[in-house]
C-alpha cells in the first residue's frame, strides 16, 4: 500500500477492498471504462499481487487497514510539496482503487475492518477520508452501527463523489452519515457540467473540485473552479481545487498546461490557486508545529449545520432559515479565527 501518493488532497491511500460494482466512470454494459483505478486492473488485474481478479470481481484485503494505522503520524510534519496539509495528522484517502460499498462488501467487514480500525488508538492518530459513490450504503452502515450502539468515528470523514447536476441527488445519503461531529465532503471530480451545490453546502464542510484528465477527457471551464469557489465561499465551506484536467477552457478558449492533468498550480491563473482544508481537521493536531495549512473557518458542534429537512423546504421558510444560519456562521467564523489567530501566535512564541 502506498505510504505517500501524488493525491492532493491526501497523504497515503488504503484499500480494504479492491474492485468495484461500476459508477458513471466504468460500466461494461455502455462500454464506458475511464476510471483511472479500472484501467489500472484492466493491466495487471489477476496477474499483479494486491490486485483484484478483474475491477468487477470486488475481493476484500483484511489487514490493510490495521497496518495504515500503524503509520507514523504526521502531526507537526511540513508537506513540502503540499504545504496545505501542514498542521493536520495524516490524512489517508480510504478506497481510491476500489468502492468499498460495494454489494458483495459484508457490513460485518466494514465494521471489523474501517470502523474498528479508525476508533483503535493507532488509528486515532489518523484522519480517514472515505470516498464512494454509493452513500447510500453508508448510510445505512452508519444506521446499522447506531443500532448497535457504536458512533461513527469522529476521525472517520465522509464522502461521495459528483460528476454532473443528477448525481447530485448522492449527497441526501451522506447526509445521514454519522451524527454533527461528522465532516462530510464532496469530490467533485471529474465535473463534467456546471453544478449547483447552493442548497446542499450549508451542510457539508469541504468541497474537492477537478476536470477529467487521461485519453478522451472531457472539457473542464475555468469558470466553473470560480464558481465552485465563490459557492463555497458564501458558505463559509472549505474549497479545495485538485487539478483543471487534460482538455481546459478559459473563456470559451483552450488553455494548455505542461503537467497533462493541470494539476500544478503555479500554472494556474492566481484566481484559482485555492486548496483549504477544513477547520475541523487542523485543530485535531492539539501541538500544531510547522506551517499551517490554509483553512476555510467553520464551526464546532451542533449550530454549524443547517437542520436537514430544511434543505428540502422551499419558498420563504427556506430562505429565512438560510439567511439566519449565514449570519450565524459569519459571526463564528469570525470568532473561531481571532482563537485560532491567538493559538497560533502562542505556539510561535513558545518555539522561540
Amino acid at each position: 500500500m502506498p505510504v505517500a501518493t501524488k493525491i492532493q488532497w491526501c497523504d497515503s491511500t488504503c484499500n480494504p477492498t479492491m474492485g468495484c460494482d461500476g459508477c458513471e466512470l466504468w460500466n461494461t454494459k455502455t462500454g464506458v471504462r475511464i476510471c483511472y483505478a479500472g484501467t489500472l486492473h484492466a493491466r495487471f488485474g489477476g496477474a499483479t499481487t494486491g490486485y483484484a481478479p478483474s475491477f468487477e470481481q470486488v475481493t476484500t484485503f483484511p489487514g490493510r487497514m490495521a497496518e495504515a494505522a500503524h503509520w507514523r503520524d504526521l502531526c507537526g510534519t511540513a508537506r513540502k510539496d503540499k504545504p496545505w496539509l501542514n498542521g493536520l495528522p495524516r490524512l489517508i484517502f480510504i478506497s481510491d482503487m476500489s468502492d468499498a460499498l460495494s454489494s458483495v462488501v459484508t457490513f460485518d467487514y466494514l465494521e471489523r475492518e474501517i470502523i474498528a480500525v479508525a476508533n483503535s488508538p493507532e488509528g486515532k492518530r489518523h484522519r480517514w477520508l472515505w470516498l464512494t459513490k454509493r452513500p447510500e450504503r453508508m448510510a445505512a452502515l452508519s444506521d446499522d452501527l447506531q443500532q448497535k450502539q457504536i458512533g461513527w468515528p469522529d476521525n472517520l470523514w465522509a464522502g461521495t463523489s459528483v460528476t454532473t447536476p443528477a448525481t447530485t441527488t448522492r449527497i441526501r445519503s451522506l447526509l445521514r452519515v454519522g451524527d454533527e461531529n461528522t465532516i462530510r465532503f464532496l469530490s467533485v471530480e471529474p465535473q463534467w457540467e456546471s453544478i449547483d451545490l447552493t442548497q446542499w453546502l450549508p451542510r457539508l464542510d469541504w468541497v474537492i473540485q477537478g476536470g477529467e484528465s487521461g485519453r478522451g477527457a472531457s472539457p473542464f471551464h475555468t469558470e466553473w473552479a470560480v464558481d465552485m469557489r465563490q459557492q463555497c465561499q458564501e458558505a463559509g465551506v472549505a474549497y479545495f481545487l485538485k487539478q483543471l484536467g487534460g482538455v481546459v477552457f478559459a473563456k470559451g478558449t483552450r488553455i494548455k498546461f505542461a503537467d497533462g492533468h493541470a494539476g500544478t498550480w503555479a500554472e494556474w491563473p492566481e484566481q484559482l490557486r485555492v486548496r483549504e482544508m477544513p477547520v475541523a481537521g487542523q485543530q485535531a493536531c492539539s501541538e500544531g508545529t510547522g506551517e499551517t495549512g490554509s483553512a476555510c473557518p467553520d464551526l464546532d458542534g451542533s449550530s454549524k449545520r443547517i437542520a436537514l429537512n430544511v434543505i428540502g423546504v422551499s419558498g420563504v421558510r427556506r430562505e429565512a432559515a438560510l439567511k439566519a444560519w449565514a449570519t450565524r456562521r459569519r459571526n463564528e467564523q469570525a470568532k473561531q479565527l481571532t482563537a485560532v489567530a491567538k493559538k497560533a501566535l502562542a505556539i510561535r512564541r513558545k518555539a522561540k
